[in-house]
């Protein structure tokens, strides 16, 4: 009966620790330090950025980094969104107001926002924030980073600091005194944040470069290497890295923002964008928008099957009139109508595809929805279908010069497609003579144009 009631109270012991233990474990732990980001509504390409946040995010946990995600909200982010981000990506979402930005007046329109990114200052529960755009790429872990001192960053233009990455000590004081600094509108050079912080850091220049020692955190400010906020640009002369300085961790796409590298189309046009789609394709995946490709492809797939069963009837859409003038009106629209037709069956699918899929599925969507809308446009004209088809071939090898992958340095990359561009833009104009003519000689048979009675 005693060994029986110890043995209860043994088991029961036992339960206790491990309950209190796996209590202990399921509590979220915070690091000393963050990688942070930010995100912000109200212009056309919220999406995307909530796309590329996520791989980001994803890549730095697959990373293993030593710190926690913080993504800087403003109050206006979608509530599934910010779940997505917490409960998917392990990120801590902190919701701010919107700072006012004063420099903003056209053509800085879409910077309305960013100074939403000095909130990277009101941090205070962390040592060290490194303050991150939503299109870094992450080669390989940076942790070290968090030893920099109270400000550092990464001079891309040789005079000014890139705001793309860069670290920072939380502190309201200073937080306080950049608020300050916008309601009495201090200057801005560029009306965004990289000419605010700039300008409150205008002596980072003359700083000694940052070398990580032996995990001791630094103090003052620290100019960072290149390798941490590698430039996409100098990839593309070389078509390989040769940063000297630092580690090379960090690509960062600059520049037009429709050419960032979640876009579909923006490869092979900047190689470096397949990379991107690699830890997308390892992150996140392409769920989202693999059921809008599915219903498009087989909505390009049923034009082709009805369009060739329909043949023979699209030809009778068309009357031909008694009047001459009508008939020159009738054969002007008509004229103008196939040319319209080729050029949407061109373009309408650029814009219908989901701008994040991969670029191998936009591309080909791509060419299979210009394949059966030129259909539906040789059909209904009686237009043969090589010079109409004559564009698709053409992009398609465009693709396939810009995508070879041997080439020995960007110079050759770009001769190369100039070259392409100049064989075969006589065969394009040859295609364009040839649909005008055929078109003209359709327009003119009796077939085509049935006198009506």
């Amino acid at each position: 009966m005693v060994i029986g009631r110890v043995s209860f109270l043994l088991v029961l012991i036992i339960a206790m620790v491990s309950s209190i233990g796996a209590e202990t474990t399921s509590l979220k732990v915070l690091h000393r330090n963050a990688y942070a980001t930010m995100m912000y509504m109200g212009t056309p390409r919220d999406y995307e950025f909530y796309v590329a946040t996520r791989v980001m995010l994803r890549s730095l946990s697959r990373l293993g980094v030593e710190a926690d995600l913080v993504v800087i909200a403003s109050l206006d982010v979608p509530l599934h969104w910010v779940r997505t981000l917490e409960q998917e990506d392990g990120a801590k979402v902190v919701r701010v107001k919107n700072l006012n930005n004063p420099y903003c007046i056209n053509p800085n329109w879409r910077f309305k926002l960013t100074l939403n990114k000095l909130y990277a200052w009101s941090l205070v529960d962390y040592d060290r924030v490194v303050m991150l755009d939503a299109d870094n790429l992450f080669l390989q872990k940076t942790d070290e980073l968090f030893q920099c001192g109270q400000f550092c960053a990464v001079f891309i233009n040789p005079c000014i600091f890139h705001t793309g990455l860069f670290v920072l000590q939380p502190s309201k004081k200073v937080f306080n005194d950049m608020i300050h600094e916008i309601e009495i509108g201090r200057e801005n050079q560029d009306g965004a944040d990289q000419g605010f912080i700039g300008g409150h850091f205008p002596d980072l220049l003359d700083q000694p470069m940052f070398h990580p020692l032996n995990g001791t955190k630094l103090q003052g400010t620290y100019r960072l290497p290149l390798g941490y906020q590698m430039d996409a640009s100098y990839y593309y002369l070389r078509l390989h890295w040769s940063v000297p300085c630092g580690p090379n961790s960090v690509i960062t796409f600059p520049g037009a923002p429709w050419l960032k590298p979640w876009y579909w189309w923006s490869w092979p046009v900047l190689p470096l964008g397949i990379q991107w789609h690699e830890q997308r394709l390892l992150t996140i995946g392409y769920g989202a928008e693999m059921i809008a490709v599915l219903i498009q492809a087989i909505f390009y797939l049923g034009i082709i099957a009805v369009t060739r069963l329909a043949r023979p009837n699209l030809s009778k859409l068309c009357y031909r009139l008694d009047d001459s003038k009508s008939i020159f009106l009738l054969q002007t629209g008509l004229k103008l109508i196939a040319i319209w037709s080729i050029l949407a069956a061109y373009t309408v699918p650029i814009f219908i595809i989901p701008c994040t899929v991969h670029p191998l599925v936009g591309w080909s969507l791509y060419l299979l929805g210009t394949f059966s809308l030129s259909y539906i446009t040789v059909n209904a004209f009686i237009l043969p279908m090589l010079p109409v088809l004559v564009p698709w071939f053409l992009i398609l090898g465009t693709l396939l010069v810009m995508a070879y992958p041997w080439y020995n340095d960007g110079v050759i990359r770009a001769m190369s497609v100039f070259t392409y561009a100049f064989c075969a833009s006589p065969v394009l104009w040859m295609a364009l003579v040839k649909i005008k003519c055929s078109l003209h000689v359709s327009l003119e048979k009796e077939a085509f144009l049935p006198k009506f009675k």
